[in-house]
């Protein structure tokens, strides 16, 4: 007998199920970050997860620098507790974008300026950057900002990480100007703090918006965190 309409419709949509199944219990098996937490606590978890780590693999990118100033536009490398940081971080100077390897350890930024031989010693607040080591400080480093930022909200699931295999919560709130200026010494005013945390409470984003640099507009930085657990003998030059 010949199925009727309703039945093959029916059909289709229960075959469709099936093929989607897969998908979706593998976006919904992770549990989230959030499940039976606050969102202070989760910050609290976050920061204890970062601070804990041996060390990360670190990216910055801005969403541009304001005009005439000379400041930190990207940065990639490895920062350990230390603390320490190898790398690259891209920095303005006389109105050009410079990638400039450095080191910093022991108190000392080490860096190979453009147009110089071999590295030398930097003041990094030359550049309108922070010592990159000072980045995994416990009390005034990147962590920092977990704990302090106000007004939080849990927001959606999202995918993220490595080929979007992970299920990362995004969180919301503000951070005190007083605080991101451990990060960006220049830093004043509130700032929109966005953060991307895996389930096992892995900070893997921190999008911070506002401003940054005297008498500018606001703009944004987004920072990544990866290879959690990553250790490296970070030595000076």
């Amino acid at each position: 007998m010949r199925p009727t309409r309703a039945t093959a419709r029916a059909l289709a949509t229960a075959a469709l199920g099936v093929l989607l199944l897969p998908g979706l219990t593998a976006c919904s098996g992770e549990d989230s970050v959030g499940e039976g937490r606050t969102p202070e606590q989760v910050m609290d978890l976050t920061k204890k997860t970062l601070d804990e780590t041996s060390g990360v693999s670190i990216t910055l990118e801005s969403d541009g620098l304001p005009d005439g100033v000379a400041g930190l536009s990207s940065g990639e490398g490895v920062g350990t507790h230390a603390p320490a940081f190898e790398g690259t971080i891209g920095v303005i100077v006389a109105g050009a974008p410079v990638d400039v390897p450095v080191v910093a350890v022991d108190g000392t930024v080490y860096a190979r300026l453009p147009f110089t031989f071999g590295w030398q010693d930097i003041d990094p607040a030359d550049y309108g950057a922070p010592d990159p080591a000072t980045l995994m400080s416990t009390d005034s480093g990147f962590s920092s900002l977990l704990p302090a930022t106000t007004d939080l909200e849990e927001g959606d699931s999202v995918r993220g990480g490595e080929d979007n295999k992970e299920v990362l919560t995004e969180y919301t709130g503000t951070v005190p100007g007083d605080v991101v200026s451990n990060v960006i010494p220049s830093a004043e005013g509130d700032f929109d703090a966005t953060y991307s945390i895996s389930s096992d409470g892995e900070l893997r984003t921190a999008e911070l918006t506002g401003v940054f640099y005297p008498d500018t507009e606001a703009m944004t930085y987004t920072i990544g965190f990866d290879d959690y657990g990553t250790e490296k003998d970070i030595v000076a030059p």
